[in-house]
């Protein structure tokens, strides 16, 4: 099987594939070897001997438009079932608030999984078609290998994106599902504008941690610093707090030095950041794997465009497997925490769904 990844830039109606035609994508033990690498970047949470950073080679390299894709007929599943664990998610969450409330930690962010069992699964490519036609605001990436399988993400998160030493990253916390009149929020002639989102202080001080965490890392690596923010995004049928920063860098082939340095940010991991993703891999009920790591291309044509992998589910023969997180803070309470990763993993529930 050679492994390939497939990708759509948000807003864009051009999609890119790229194939490495012979053997597997190379296994890296350190972001900082990503370096002066061209290839598809396809990162875990934290790199281990059974999830390691992955760099497929661009052997070859075709772009098409999105209308060109035709949907691929399939007969729709006979049963869906869905197995998730209520209870754990219970005590990770008594187990991580315990640890902000005692002072360890000024964040941590808790995920969990949901498993969806069904008797004929969606061909990988059709559901990366309707994952762009539900979700044009966002990046959406279908990679495959023999090491990692297949994962289908629509993430509106950039870790860091530019070309030709100007680069672009964002700080992107805090999670409101939009309902009612607010689903015409961002729409053109809709009158439903940044005036009309209100955030809690939660959520505010949430987005404020990660803004301060990027901010205080690209200051050491990067020069002409602009900042925009924070704002009200779109991503789906949620909207997020943003900040975006612009800078540039003296050296275009130590990207991989700076994202050692972001990732993970603390709007996948918690802070201190060090501290917090140890916690997380110790005491978190179930393995992240890829999500909240990173994909995207990197030189490829030029450009570097690596998101967070959020919104993402991993496709097996028997199903799917998604994930989804939240950051908690002292004043989280637990079935708000849990109705968010309901909501987040609703995005891919939709694709899944849109037959």
């Amino acid at each position: 099987m050679n492994s390939f990844a497939v990708y759509r830039l948000p807003f864009d109606n051009k999609y890119t594939v790229v194939t490495q035609t012979e053997g597997q994508p190379e296994e890296l033990s350190s972001y900082r070897q990503l370096d002066g690498r061209s290839g598809f970047a396809f990162a875990p949470f934290a790199i281990s001997d059974d999830c390691p950073l992955l760099l497929l080679r661009p052997d070859k390299t075709d772009t098409g438009h999105m209308a060109d894709i035709q949907p691929q007929a399939a007969a729709a599943p006979t049963f869906i079932h869905e197995e998730t664990d209520r209870n754990s998610y219970s005590r990770d969450f008594a187990a991580f608030h315990d640890q902000i409330c005692e002072g360890h930690f000024r964040k941590l962010v808790l995920s969990r999984s949901l498993r969806i069992n069904t008797d004929r699964q969606g061909q990988p490519l059709e559901l990366f078609r309707r994952a762009c036609l539900l979700y044009p605001r966002t990046f959406v990436s279908l990679f495959s290998s023999q090491r990692s399988g297949t994962w289908l993400m629509a993430t509106p998160e950039i870790l860091l994106a530019g070309r030709d030493g100007e680069y672009a990253t964002m700080a992107l916390a805090g999670t409101m599902k939009l309902t009612g009149d607010k689903l015409a929020f961002d729409t053109p002639g809709s009158g439903i504008g940044q005036q009309d989102i209100t955030w809690s202080k939660k959520n505010a001080e949430e987005q404020h941690y990660v803004e301060e965490y990027i901010e205080d890392i690209i200051s050491n690596v990067a020069g002409h610093i602009e900042k925009n923010g924070p704002y009200t995004a779109r991503a789906g049928n949620l909207v997020h707090l943003r900040t975006d920063f612009r800078f540039t860098i003296p050296e275009d082939n130590r990207l991989g030095d700076i994202i050692e340095r972001l990732h993970p940010t603390p709007a996948v991991c918690g802070l201190p950041k060090d501290d917090a993703r140890t916690f997380i891999l110790g005491n978190e009920s179930h393995d992240r794997r890829y999500y909240s790591g990173f994909s995207g291309p990197m030189y490829i044509g030029g450009d570097t465009s690596l998101y967070v992998s959020l919104r993402c589910m991993n496709i097996d023969d028997n199903g799917y497997t998604l994930y989804a997180g939240g950051g908690l803070l002292r004043e989280s309470i637990e079935q708000n925490e849990w109705d968010e990763t309901e909501a987040k993993m609703g995005t891919m529930k939709q694709v899944i769904a849109n037959r």
